[in-house]
């Protein structure tokens, strides 16, 4: 920067946008301990879930390879015809900007063979454990999945804004501090030069007039 494009107007620029930048930091940094908070208080139940579904699913497989072994796997189409849909009641909020859903209502996924419409006679134990291990599984995976899917957008929001404090604390607010420094200083010895140059020419006017008298 030259010292012509130090002024005063430039001065005053500068600080403004580094106050911006100021504030900004703070309020990431507030979002990012919120993020940070939630992240915390999903991980523990992600875990005891994931834990449930694996337990789910090793006792569901074996009942699921019993089943084919005795049905077939056209067999156990049969038995599990007709599909179904199931309905899902799902809402939205904002943490700090980014959108998560959430399951507030479903259906029982579990169903009885009544509820399956098949009969026990022609269905057999082996299928019926499997259907009973895989609709459980299913549950507890349909459950754990809003929050999974809750923790990965959050992780993401998290990294994304500690890049953005970053990039603002590491470059952004350092260069604006620089130009603040430099277009003070500058003003500075601008102001000294004119201060001496005032005097010089006080000086000199002092002088002439005492050659005049």
């Amino acid at each position: 920067m030259t010292r012509g494009g130090a002024t005063r107007m430039r001065l005053l620029r500068a600080r403004r946008r580094l106050a911006v930048v100021e504030r900004g930091v703070e309020l990431l940094r507030r979002k990012r301990e919120a993020l940070a908070e939630e992240l915390f208080r999903l991980a523990r139940p992600a875990v005891d879930a994931r834990a449930r579904i694996t337990e789910a699913a090793e006792r569901a497989y074996p009942a699921l390879l019993r089943g084919l072994a005795l049905h077939g796997e056209a067999g156990l189409a049969v038995l599990a015809w007709p599909e179904r849909l199931v309905a899902l009641d799902i809402e939205t909020r904002r943490i700090w900007g980014t959108t998560v859903a959430e399951i507030v209502r479903r259906g029982p996924l579990v169903r009885t063979l009544t509820g399956r419409g098949t009969s026990p006679a022609g269905t057999g134990p082996a299928a019926a454990s499997a259907q009973n291990e895989l609709e459980r599984m299913l549950e507890l995976t349909l459950d754990a999945a809003p929050r999974e899917t809750m923790i990965r957008r959050l992780g993401d929001a998290l990294s994304r804004t500690s890049r953005q404090i970053h990039a603002l604390e590491d470059r952004v607010a350092p260069e604006l501090r620089a130009e603040v420094a430099t277009v003070r200083r500058t003003l500075e010895e601008r102001e000294r030069d004119e201060h001496a140059r005032l005097k010089r020419l006080k000086s000199k006017g002092l002088d002439e007039t005492i050659n005049m008298c």
